[in-house]
């Protein structure tokens, strides 16, 4: 099950500033953490908990159902973008050195997260119209599917093969591509670092500025494999329905159905990883959260002790 927890801690220790990160990364790392978490609550808890659990509510309206399926959309398209908006930023910050003052500002950081989330925000509103009521009971339109001419219309169906394509097949792409060139260049620079470490001596020396370049490798590598597989069921899903046009499901032992329900699941996890990822690993990050846990066990301890007063 999804855990927003993750992305709420994420949020609240990267904005007090003490995991010893730059300003820009922050900004990017926080933004991320925001859009996956509200990839959570659009989805996992507006749709799915209040539509089985709360039938009924003024959200299982058409309206609100719409609504709730444009902010999914434009939390997640935000979410996937940031991600990719900062594998640049830490492209240029390692391999361009001379663009690397100029660009990876937090002034930068914040032209860009605004415009990536604004850009896309606009880019998910057809998809408001996309859906029609489910059914009317007095006068009153409730939940929410995709009508007929979403699957029957040619403008619908290029809006569908470029929703796929922003997201996730070019995100793709440029992280494959980017990390690509990111290790490569740390590969070199390593290389020539541990020439000139060893030469003259026969002992192997430790060097933890090679010890940190290893680490961001495997943070990249661990980055763009968890995004690719976590996204690849629903992406084959995607493809195999447009291309045979098997847009309905027989019932829920459908096999089509189930890869569409897994590919959803992982796709959904997929939110919950990447504030684990990118800060998880980090040492400092690890530290403010044990500080918080001890100052929320503080907390409950005074509190236990006043009740027995």
């Amino acid at each position: 099950m999804e855990n927003p927890q993750i992305n709420v801690l994420a949020i609240v220790i990267l904005s007090r500033g003490k995991c010893g990160l730059t300003k820009c990364i922050t900004y990017y790392l926080v933004s991320m953490a925001v859009g996956d978490l509200l990839v959570i609550v659009s989805d996992v808890i507006l749709y799915k908990i209040v539509y089985y659990y709360f039938g009924g509510s003024f959200l299982n309206t058409t309206v609100m159902c719409r609504s709730i399926v444009v902010l999914y959309a434009a939390s997640q398209d935000c979410a996937v973008w940031l991600t990719v908006a900062f594998t640049f930023d830490r492209y240029i910050a390692i391999c361009c050195q001379q663009l690397k003052t100029k660009y990876c500002t937090e002034k930068t950081a914040m032209v860009v997260i605004a415009v990536v989330c604004t850009m896309f925000c606009f880019k998910c509103i057809p998809w408001y119209f996309a859906f029609g009521p489910r059914y009317a009971m007095e006068n009153v339109q409730w939940d929410c599917i995709l009508t007929q001419t979403f699957h029957t219309s040619r403008a619908w169906a290029a809006f569908a093969w470029l929703h796929r394509i922003l997201t996730p097949l070019l995100p793709f792409g440029f992280i494959l591509f980017l990390n690509v060139l990111t290790i490569k260049n740390i590969l070199i620079a390593s290389k020539v670092r541990r020439g000139l470490r060893d030469c003259g001596s026969s002992q192997k020396q430790h060097d933890p500025e090679i010890a940190n370049r290893n680490k961001s490798i495997t943070l990249l590598i661990t980055i763009s494999g968890s995004f690719m597989l976590l996204w690849t069921t629903y992406l084959v899903y995607f493809l195999y329905v447009r291309i045979t046009k098997a847009f309905y499901h027989n019932s829920f032992n459908d096999p089509l159905f189930k890869v569409q329900q897994a590919g959803t699941m992982l796709q959904l996890l997929s939110s919950c990883t990447n504030a684990s990822i990118y800060v998880v690993t980090q040492a400092k990050f690890r530290n403010e959260v044990k500080n918080a846990a001890k100052y929320l066990f503080i907390l409950l301890f005074q509190f236990i002790k006043c009740k027995k007063k």
